[in-house]
């Protein structure tokens, strides 16, 4: 029998449902919301959704894909009646494992709800702002602008992967783009457990939407509302004050990072602990000109100077500055040389394609005993050595003569700015710049942007000769001029491969490392953390706790505020799985 829901307004923002009567078993519930296709319970077709694109892997009794924001509130009902921990995902493009289970440890069985089915997205504002549903991606919203001459808070790197709109607000997600910091709202529609654990729908939009959590997400999704029904109330739909934050140079603070309670309010930051339907966000002007210059130096202190310089007297603030080290360089050139011909031959918007492909085909490998482990790993770098060489001649020049390449993107009136800037630096300084073609731009931002995934190809090819892998995301003080890592000896020993970049404009540098065969890498992890608070170091910056780091009290405080029974990503950033946090 199918349970009718008792709905009760606790006010003119939010609903509760509560019911004692005999329940169906979940998955005929689950079934009958979302059909027999989207009601995954094979642990082998499981598999991409219960495993971290980078970490973590555990196991769900069901995942679970609605294909509308009735039948993603109608599947949380359910799970919530059958006390069942819910993990929502939406790309599972995160690098911290936060996105799936990890381990089977839980005291209550596991569902995933994968919400990239409910992918629209509404203009409203003249285009000044937008409401991205569950599913909606940043390069959906990146063509959906363009027309209005506008773009979202990040288009650079994610956007490329299919990364979700409010995976993005949900992690405090950095993005590359100088002037903008962490993605941040205080605009959106959500589901939370309270502490009786009933359900509660909150619409934070500013949207006058119906009177009902399904009148709500109906009249939500199919853009059932008029202009007047938009409201503007004083509340952020972007964060406001970072622009002028990263300029602080001399702050003991790092610019941005995940714990930031300045930054935690709701749906922002909040790591699955709640299930959010949508988001209202505010959008930005392209700008008129862009002017990539390539930077390069074997002097690390040249480049503090330079980023100290920029943020603190130029007028115009960069649009974006990436950093990676000549090593980093190299490790891409070769095990990210698939991915980077992909993007660049057959466009962003197929990768994610390529995923899906790339999962099957690793599925299929499996059943089959003499293929080998990572088959599709093995394929892809095998076909790369048949291209020559992708990368501009400028820039394989630039790798010849300096370790530190910096690619810093300038619009506008900041264009001559830096030109002006850069003539004069290198007339003494160590180093020098070049000004790239639209091409060659194109081609060293997405060399630099395709590095996030060489650790992960480089340690998968060659796990037999070296040890664990460790990918670390750290914050350092705006006031920090040594930036870039010197390892005591003792520590440096133990490592086969060190892989550096980042935002350097930001102080964000991801330091991905190799151990040796034989070395323990919790431990070592322990002390390199060492090393980071002694420099007063936030982490992580940007790709939040996951499973991988600890939240700290901060963020365990705000994740017990949002979900006090523990029904929600129950385990993230190392908390307790158990319900009511016990």
């Amino acid at each position: 029998m199918v349970l009718h829901t008792r709905r009760v307004i606790r006010n003119t923002e939010g609903f509760v449902i509560s019911t004692n009567r005999e329940q169906p078993s979940l998955l005929e519930r689950l079934r009958s919301i979302v059909g027999d296709r989207y009601l995954i319970t094979r642990s082998d077709k499981q598999a991409p959704y219960c495993t971290g694109w980078r970490f973590g892997s555990g196991s769900a009794v069901a995942v679970v894909k609605p294909a509308t924001l009735v039948e993603l509130w109608e599947s949380l009902v359910a799970c919530v009646e059958h006390d069942i921990i819910v993990v929502m995902q939406a790309a599972n493009t995160g690098l911290t494992g936060g996105s799936t289970p990890s381990g089977d440890d839980y005291d209550r069985d596991v569902v995933v709800i994968n919400t990239m089915r409910i992918s629209r997205i509404h203009i409203i504002n003249d285009g000044n702002q937008i409401i991205g549903l569950a599913g909606s991606t940043l390069f959906g919203l990146e063509k959906k602008l363009a027309p209005h001459g506008r773009e979202p808070h990040s288009v650079i790197g994610s956007s490329c992967i299919g990364a979700s709109i409010v995976g993005g607000i949900c992690n405090n997600s950095g993005g590359a783009l100088v002037q903008r910091g962490p993605a941040y709202t205080e605009m959106s529609l959500f589901a939370q457990i309270g502490e009786s654990g009933q359900l509660e729908l909150v619409n934070e939009l500013g949207i006058e939407l119906g009177d009902t959590p399904v009148e709500i997400l109906k009249n939500l999704e199919s853009h059932c509302f008029a202009e007047s029904d938009v409201n503007f109330p004083d509340k952020l739909a972007s964060d406001n004050e970072y622009n002028q934050r990263v300029r602080e140079v001399d702050s003991p603070v790092p610019a941005r990072f995940n714990a930031d309670g300045r930054r935690l309010h709701e749906a922002s930051g909040c790591a699955g602990k709640v299930a959010v339907f949508a988001v209202r966000l505010d959008t930005f002007p392209i700008p008129e000109a862009k002017q990539i210059f390539y930077v390069g130096s074997n002097d690390p202190d040249v480049f503090e100077k330079i980023r100290r310089d920029v943020l603190s007297t130029f007028e115009h603030l960069p649009i974006s500055g990436e950093y990676i080290h000549r090593d980093c360089y190299d490790a891409t050139k070769k095990y990210g040389k698939d991915s980077f011909l992909v993007i660049d031959k057959l466009g962003s918007e197929f990768i994610p394609k390529l995923f899906a492909m790339r999962r099957w085909a690793d599925r299929m490998a499996k059943k089959v005993w003499f293929m080998p482990d990572k088959f599709t790993d093995l394929l892809m770098q095998g076909l790369s050595k048949c291209w020559p060489n992708h990368l501009p001649r400028r820039m394989e020049e630039f790798r010849d003569r300096y370790e530190h390449h910096w690619i810093i993107e300038m619009g506008d009136g900041g264009i001559a700015e830096a030109r002006n800037y850069f003539d004069q630096l290198f007339t003494s300084a160590d180093g020098s710049y070049f000004e790239c073609t639209d091409r060659e731009g194109q081609q060293a931002l997405l060399h630099r942007f395709v590095a996030g995934s060489t650790i992960g190809r480089l340690h998968a090819l060659n796990r037999k000769k070296f040890g664990d892998m460790m990918t670390m995301d750290i914050a350092f003080p705006r006031n920090e001029q040594k930036w870039f890592e010197e390892l005591p000896d003792d520590i440096n020993d133990l490592l086969e491969i060190k892989l550096y970049y980042g935002h350097l404009f930001c102080h964000v540098l991801h330091q991905n490392y190799i151990v040796k065969k034989g070395v323990d890498a919790k431990a070592l992890k322990a002390r390199l953390l060492e090393t980071y608070d002694a420099r007063g170091a936030e982490y992580p910056a940007e790709h939040n706790v996951g499973h991988e780091y600890h939240a700290n009290e901060t963020l365990r405080g705000f994740y017990r505020s949002l979900d006090p029974t523990n029904s929600f990503n129950a385990g993230i950033g190392k908390t307790s799985k158990r319900k009511n946090w016990e």
